[in-house]
């Protein structure tokens, strides 16, 4: 067996290497330690099913033959690895970035740039290996955390190159600033405090906004995690930051909303731009400041009623299994469907669990394939009411860490909503 893995409290940078590695090496099993981050943890709520992991427990360290270590070299940082540190049959081969470490591999490829990814980016490129948009975004996220937005003194050409190609790849920057909470300097500052002084709320088709326009001098970096920030302590429903820059006679339009209702990716559209339902932004050239807040304002007053509800995006009809179905026969379909899970019924049709991809970690000798899939499955089943927007069925998916939601009305089982269903809707994934 030959696994990948890396170290305890994973960041980003940790999980880029992790999926980067295992494109590399695509017979290693990927094993994320069960300690990450919290903005890794947001993260993975919503895009886990997009990549498949191992934790620790799951593997059986004796078969172990070789194991890849990225972003660190430490025994010390890696989870439930103890057992493996004195295996002198074990194939060992390292991936860092970082220079200190007491793990003595096979093959250290160990070099100082900005971030481990980087170094398995240019091995991606080099082998010419197809990497897919969510990937290209996950891997800039991790060269973004670790090198500051490319800001950080540690930051190498070999960084900026390897964002260039990401970029390149369809890595999407409104997905990475969702995420990724960014450095904040005295340049920020003095533009929220600004803000602030100025701040002006209005009410628009019973929404509570605020339009802040701002003169800036030159590029600023993190302006959205200023209009959040401002949001925040504005209290608004919704909040718009128009900086205009003189010099290059252009204005940057950033949006921030945290109700349903508004849809900040649609208006953002609607100028040129682009977003999800919760942030967006567009980049107007010679345009007035003042006339863009008009556009807005007009914009919101017709807005309210372009809420995505569940019915508009879940899937239906919705496949079912029976309770006393054989794990092989539910693998089988699971597999014939394309699924990677589904609702569980019993002999009036009435739900009482669900089965998932996760769930099949835990069949673990061959006699269990012929046990009824009631035996597996999930009896706790978080449902969602059929008149509910697909924000709120994001928010609990998020909240109880699950990938898929049964959509009821009346007590009766209408549809299914997923996490691939949620992010066509947050992240506009849909094919053209």
């Amino acid at each position: 067996m030959v696994i990948i893995t890396t170290h305890k409290g994973s960041d980003f940078d940790a999980l880029a290497s992790l999926v980067a590695a295992s494109l590399l090496y695509p017979d290693a099993k990927p094993v994320l330690p069960t300690s990450i981050n919290a903005n890794l943890k947001g993260f993975l709520s919503i895009h886990k099913d997009l990549f498949t992991f191992y934790s620790p427990k799951d593997i059986k360290l004796e078969h172990v033959k070789t194991m890849i270590v990225v972003d660190t070299h430490s025994w010390s940082r890696l989870e439930g690895m103890n057992s493996l540190k004195d295996r002198k049959d074990l194939e060992i081969i390292i991936w860092d970035h970082h220079s200190e470490g007491d793990i003595k591999a096979n093959e250290m490829n160990i070099r100082e740039t900005g971030a481990t990814v980087t170094m398995l980016v240019e091995e991606i490129k080099k082998k010419r290996k197809l990497i897919t948009p969510i990937q290209s975004t996950l891997f800039l996220m991790g060269l973004y955390e670790d090198t500051g937005n490319l800001t950080f003194p540690s930051t190498l050409p070999e960084d900026a190159y390897a964002a260039g190609f990401l970029l390149d790849r369809k890595a999407d920057l409104n997905i990475l600033a969702t995420f990724l909470r960014q450095a904040y300097g005295k340049r920020q500052k003095d533009i929220l405090f600004h803000m602030i002084q100025k701040a002006q709320r209005k009410e628009v088709s019973r929404f509570s906004i605020s339009i802040s326009k701002v003169e800036v001098d030159g590029r600023i970096q993190n302006l959205a995690m200023v209009l959040q920030m401002y949001r925040e302590i504005v209290n608004v429903d919704a909040a718009f930051g128009i900086f205009k820059d003189v010099e290059r006679n252009r204005c940057m339009v950033i949006g921030r909303s945290n109700i349903d209702e508004i849809n900040i990716g649609l208006l953002m559209r609607s100028i040129g731009g682009g977003g999800h339902p919760g942030a967006g932004s567009a980049l107007l050239k010679a345009a007035n400041p003042d006339a863009i807040e008009d556009i807005l304002v007009e914009l919101i007053s017709g807005n309210q009623h372009s809420t995505v509800m569940l019915v508009d995006i879940m899937s239906y009809p919705v496949v079912t299994v029976h309770q006393d179905k054989t794990v092989e026969e539910v693998a089988m379909i699971l597999r014939d469907k394309g699924c990677t899970g589904m609702p569980v019924v019993d002999n009036d049709n009435h739900m009482v669990g669900i089965i998932s991809r996760r769930d099949f970690k835990r069949v673990r000798k061959s006699n269990h394939m012929q046990s009824p899939i009631k035996a597996f499955m999930s009896r706790k089943i978080v449902s969602i009411p059929y008149d509910k927007s697909a924000m709120e069925a994001a928010k609990l998916m998020i909240k109880y860490d699950i990938g898929r939601l049964p959509v009821m009305k009346k007590g009766e089982l209408i549809g299914i909503i997923t996490r691939s269903d949620a992010m066509t809707y947050f992240y506009d994934l849909l094919p053209d």
